[in-house]
């Protein structure tokens, strides 16, 4: 999925990508639920092996951004995909509006405030890049200091991947039309009604800016340290297929090996058939 989902280098047109897609596999919505439960249990050995080498001193951890448009799947995407892996070797944070203390700081304050210890795959429902999204289609700060981030993040994200943490940024690319449908599905379920949030209506009426951002992104911050993925996201069984195989194979590229016992294992066998209860 690395090189079928990655966005290639060079100028973005997102109108040329079908959100409905399913780039990488031809079967239908059962098969590609099928598809995913047949490698959840490869996905979790590999996440154990990580945290298992993080809990006996390795430095290494894996970092997923999710971003895209309100409805687009980020949220399903960490129930679906990252929800198949044990918990405790996971951390989620979602980035909303900021705080006035957030806002006191860089930009990126609030972010490395939550990045994944060593171990853990941690997952960023929003992100670090909201600052040249919201804040370059909603002018809530001058042209040149969302410009500036650009090479601010690369430089940052460079340094993660440097120091061991792993990258994966992926774009959930959804149609308006998929969007609208999502957003009256909420409406027509009182049990949904808490995800609904009728501000996002104002996100939907810039939809051309926010694509014109997207493409920015996705092309300014594509580098070969963090590259972006771009997954169709209107088919949401498809989606949690495709993110679940990127990320599995991450972690095999990791190549992650069980650490090997610091003690003796024949003579601590010894010990626990030789020892007294009481």
């Amino acid at each position: 999925m690395h090189s079928l989902l990655r966005v290639p280098n060079g100028p973005v047109d997102l109108s040329d990508v079908d959100p409905a897609g399913t780039p990488g596999f031809d079967g239908r919505k059962k098969d590609g639920k099928e598809a995913t439960l047949d490698v959840a249990d490869e996905l979790a050995d590999q996440q154990e092996r990580l945290f298992a080498e993080g809990r006996t001193g390795g430095a290494r951890s894996v970092l997923l951004v999710l971003q895209g448009m309100d409805g687009s799947g980020k949220g399903g995407t960490v129930k679906h995909v990252v929800g198949q892996v044990d918990p405790q070797g996971v951390r989620i944070a979602s980035f909303g509006k900021p705080t006035k203390e957030e806002l006191a700081h860089d930009f990126l304050w609030r972010i490395k405030a939550q990045l994944p210890p060593a171990g853990r795959i941690g997952v960023f429902d929003r992100s670090h890049y909201e600052d040249v999204l919201v804040v370059r289609v909603r002018e809530l700060v001058p042209r040149r200091t969302w410009l500036r981030r650009y090479d601010t993040i690369n430089r940052w994200e460079e340094g993660l991947v440097a120091g061991g943490c792993r990258v994966v940024k992926v774009f959930l690319h959804i149609s308006p039309d998929e969007q609208r449908d999502r957003m009256l599905a909420r409406l027509d379920d009182p049990t949904k009604h808490w995800k609904y949030n009728p501000a996002d209506l104002d996100d939907r009426a810039l939809w051309p800016d926010f694509m014109e951002a997207y493409e920015a992104v996705l092309e300014r911050c594509n580098t070969e340290a963090a590259p972006w993925y771009l997954v169709p996201a209107d088919r949401k069984w498809y989606r949690n297929w495709a993110i679940t195989h990127l990320l599995l194979e991450h972690l095999q590229e990791m190549a992650l090996q069980w650490p090997k016992a610091d003690y003796d294992v024949e003579a601590e066998k010894q010990r626990i058939l030789s020892a007294r209860t009481v």
